[in-house]
């Protein structure tokens, strides 16, 4: 699967961004999702995950409440909803696929196999 990550750009601090994450080239419902982020001179971070059937998500502790994944399987895309941005919200956000019959989940980068070009978000204060 081949994934497409975008709608960065440049926001306001307590602005909102959506970053649809598109696959093309695989059968989408058999691949669960995550978002993660670099930030300058940083490591690479996860950020959010969803199971194929969108049944279950889970967050960072530096994201919960603020963001929201979601995907809609008959678009064959996936979304990464950020609201109430901060300035440490700086990153180029990755979206990642991992192919599984059964729904899935997980927060480590190992676990991926898939991985989109990345997308830059920069948060003003």
């Amino acid at each position: 699967v081949q994934l497409q990550a975008s709608g960065g750009g440049l926001v306001q601090a307590g602005g909102s961004l959506r970053l649809p994450c598109a696959a093309s080239g695989g059968t989408f419902r058999n691949y669960a999702v995550g978002w993660f982020r670099r930030a300058p001179e940083k490591e690479r971070e996860f950020v959010a995950a969803i199971t194929q059937s969108g049944g279950s998500t889970v967050y960072a502790d530096s994201v919960k409440g603020r963001f929201t994944i979601s995907r809609d399987n008959t678009k064959n895309t996936a979304y990464l909803q950020m609201n109430n941005l901060k300035p440490e919200d700086t990153a180029v956000y990755y979206c990642a696929a991992r192919w599984q019959l059964y729904d899935t989940i997980g927060d480590r980068q190992m676990q991926y196999n898939y991985w989109g070009q990345g997308t830059l978000v920069t948060v003003s204060s």
